[in-house]
C-alpha cells in the first residue's frame, strides 16, 4: 500500500513558478522593467515573497517565484495592478519564448 500523497489545505500560501526566456539583447531592459514591479508587489497584504534567480549556465533565463496567499487576489487583482502594465506591455518583446507558469504550495521547509 503506498503512502498518502500530501497535500497542503485551500488556504496555504501559492508560489508561483514563472520561467523566463528572455532575449540576449533584452536582460537588462527585462531586469529594469521587472524590479519596479518587484518592489511594488512587496507592500500588497496578500504577498509573502518573491526571489529572482537567473541561471548560472545560460544568463538569459530566469525564473522568478512569487508567495502570495490568496489566487483569487492574485489573479483578479494583482495581475491587473496599474504597476504591472508597462512590464506586461514589453514581455512579447522581452522574450526568446512564452513564459512558462507553474503553482506549487509548500510541503516542507528546513
Amino acid at each position: 500500500m503506498s503512502a498518502p500523497v500530501a497535500q497542503a489545505p485551500r488556504s496555504a500560501p501559492e508560489t508561483y513558478v514563472i520561467t523566463f526566456h528572455v532575449k540576449a539583447d533584452q536582460v537588462a531592459r527585462f531586469l529594469a522593467l521587472l524590479g519596479p514591479v518587484l518592489d511594488a508587489m512587496r507592500h500588497e497584504t496578500s504577498f509573502v515573497r518573491a526571489a529572482l534567480h537567473v541561471d548560472p549556465e545560460r544568463p538569459h533565463v530566469f525564473q522568478l517565484h512569487e508567495t502570495w496567499t490568496d489566487r483569487d487576489d492574485v489573479l483578479n487583482v494583482q495581475l491587473h495592478r496599474p504597476y504591472r502594465q508597462a512590464w506586461h506591455a514589453a514581455l512579447d518583446a522581452l522574450l526568446a519564448e512564452p513564459r512558462q507558469i507553474a503553482i506549487w504550495t509548500l510541503v516542507r521547509a528546513d
